[in-house]
């Protein structure tokens, strides 16, 4: 294990800071809610996008902007609904009637961080828009290929409880987002803080503290994080216990997974693994650091049955089972 040679001293040091800076920007506006800043890192670092689950009112909108301010990038947010066009996402041809040509405008989806707030809520047509956009990280109009943003982030956020009115991901299109957050709400404690900070008049005051190169030299820095087989073989042996949970779990759990985890989820575990690695300071994977992110990167990969919501188990309880049985190297 060369635990992770190939970045110089000088690199982890200037890594380390941007990620300081960052977390330190984010506590001094946020309160609490350390899951959702390191989940929007670890997708932002290891080049991928997000998907947030929670009620309305707990500070997503707020804190992707808060990113967004602190290296002074371009934020878009787009609210899904039924009658949401992809060409509202991505931008269309429009006629101008002063010299009888066609012009492209480009839509919101040309920024660095997008907020695609209630995707569920819009039709299959324009989340299919969007995830093509997502993955191509390019988008054609009128024949013609536009590139996206080289820091690109969608971070797209659905409600679990009002399900009228809404077209659900397919399990296909879940799977392209890295990472899947679900946030709870604050402690009373910390609604007390906030309730302070809010008159203090906090989030008037938005400087900018890096830019969007430091973020670019952060995925650069990801990549070259070391990652050994032990680790990876480690990674391929959790998902492959998703596929086949029979031979590996007691009735009890193996029961209620419908499908298991596709090859991108273990290409998700081994970048974000990197991504989580640098966030505790290490250049090099440890089994520790994919443990962490399992959430993360599985209950959105990991389809239940219905028997499983109707008794109460929880996506989460699985994969706790999915990790007991696998020894760590």
């Amino acid at each position: 294990m060369n635990n992770g040679n190939n970045i110089s001293r000088q690199e982890l040091d200037k890594g380390m800071f941007i990620i300081r800076s960052i977390m330190d920007y984010y506590s001094s506006k946020i309160v609490g809610q350390q899951s959702l800043v390191r989940s929007i890192l670890i997708a932002l670092m290891a080049n991928g996008h997000i998907l947030l689950e929670s009620v309305p009112g707990l500070a997503k909108t707020t804190a992707a902007k808060i990113i967004t301010n602190a290296v002074a990038g371009r934020f878009s947010r787009i609210q899904c609904t039924p009658d949401l066009l992809p060409s509202d996402i991505i931008g269309g041809q429009i006629f101008n009637y002063s010299n009888s040509s066609f012009e492209t405008k480009l839509g919101p989806v040309f920024a660095n961080f997008v907020l695609l707030d209630e995707i569920n809520r819009s039709s299959a047509k324009t989340q299919s828009a969007m995830l093509e956009a997502m993955q191509e990280r390019q988008t054609t109009i009128g024949g013609v290929i536009y590139k996206l943003p080289k820091l690109f982030i969608v971070i797209a956020t659905q409600n679990p409880v009002e399900q009228e009115g809404t077209y659900n991901l397919a399990e296909a299109q879940t799977d392209r987002f890295l990472i899947k957050e679900v946030i709870d709400y604050p402690s009373p404690q910390e609604e007390v803080e906030i309730l302070s900070r809010l008159e203090t008049n906090i989030f008037e005051d938005n400087k900018q503290i890096l830019s969007i190169t430091d973020l670019v030299f952060l995925q650069y820095l990801t990549k070259k994080v070391y990652i050994d087989q032990n680790v990876k073989r480690y990674i391929t042996e959790i998902v492959n216990v998703t596929r086949h949970p029979e031979n590996y779990l007691k009735e009890e759990f193996y029961k209620y997974i419908t499908m298991g985890a596709s090859t991108r989820a273990s290409i998700s575990f081994m970048e974000c693994g990197k991504a989580n690695a640098l966030l505790n300071g290490r250049p090099f994977v440890t089994p520790d650091d994919i443990k962490e992110i399992a959430y993360r990167i599985l209950r959105h990969r990991i389809a239940l049955s219905f028997a499983a919501e109707a008794n109460g188990v929880k996506v989460e309880t699985i994969i706790d089972e999915i990790l007991k049985v696998v020894p760590t190297p």
